[in-house]
């Protein structure tokens, strides 16, 4: 058999040890994971934030660098920009120059062309007396300006009017002039400066004097460019100016 040995005494307040609690600091205990997150979320914001600072100080100086190559390559474009301006211009005012004394060249008639072109289309029966160049007239308000070389004025005598018509009609012909310019200013009948001698005539006899048709025909030269006309300025022996206007064909100068 067992038998229990129970002391009271020891539950007694007399016998209880008094225990000193030592002060000190107390640690937390349980889960401390929000802690560890917390500590490091209060060093990882400052120094994300200082870094941050440091890295958009670095931008703005590298911005700023970049900012001033661009000044620099600008001033350099806008220097360079206006020397090509400056060229282009230049080189307009030289190809109007050039443009202008082409034109001029192109409008060339040569006299000795228009001589022989109508010594080529006179009728047998017809006979010219003076040929002389015409001015331009100034064109009236609002209408095109004219060909500046202008015109000319053929004055002779023919045997008739069927003749003085017929030589109209081939000078209207030419390349030369203007066929809707080209006509009949004055036609009437005149002794001839020179009467024949009719033969086995009687003294006292009336012989009528010899009538001729005194004419004067005028025309406007043809606007027509020279560089259109080589083949008629070939045929007409005129080798020098066929030979600048294909020589500034080959240039680009003259459109062929």
């Amino acid at each position: 058999m067992y038998s229990l040995d129970i002391n009271f005494l020891k539950d007694r307040p007399t016998y209880q040890k008094k225990v000193t609690k030592k002060p000190g600091i107390k640690f937390p205990t349980g889960n401390l994971t929000p802690l560890y997150v917390g500590v490091a979320l209060g060093i990882c914001f400052p120094a994300a934030a200082v870094g941050g600072l440091w890295w958009l100080q670095a931008k703005v100086v590298e911005s700023e660098q970049k900012i001033a190559q661009l000044d620099e390559e600008n001033k350099r474009l806008d220097t360079e920009i206006g020397n090509i301006n400056k060229i282009k211009e230049q080189t307009n005012q030289v190809k109007g120059e050039t443009q202008a004394l082409v034109t001029v060249f192109d409008q060339i008639r040569p006299w000795s062309a228009m001589l022989q072109d109508l010594r080529d289309r006179i009728p047998a029966k017809v006979q010219i007396e003076n040929i002389r160049q015409i001015a331009a007239v100034a064109p009236a308000p609002g209408q095109p300006a004219g060909n500046p070389a202008g015109g000319i004025e053929i004055t002779g005598m023919a045997r008739s009017f069927n003749d003085v018509n017929d030589f109209l009609l081939t000078l209207q012909q030419s390349r030369f002039l203007k066929p809707s310019e080209s006509k009949i200013v004055t036609a009437e009948l005149v002794n001839a400066p020179i009467q024949p001698v009719v033969a086995n005539a009687k003294e006292g006899d009336k012989i009528p004097p010899l009538q001729v048709v005194k004419y004067t025909i005028q025309s406007s030269l043809s606007d027509v460019p020279a560089s259109e006309l080589i083949r008629e300025l070939e045929q007409k022996g005129t080798v020098g100016l066929v030979a600048r206007i294909r020589s500034l064909q080959q240039t680009g100068a003259i459109s062929k």
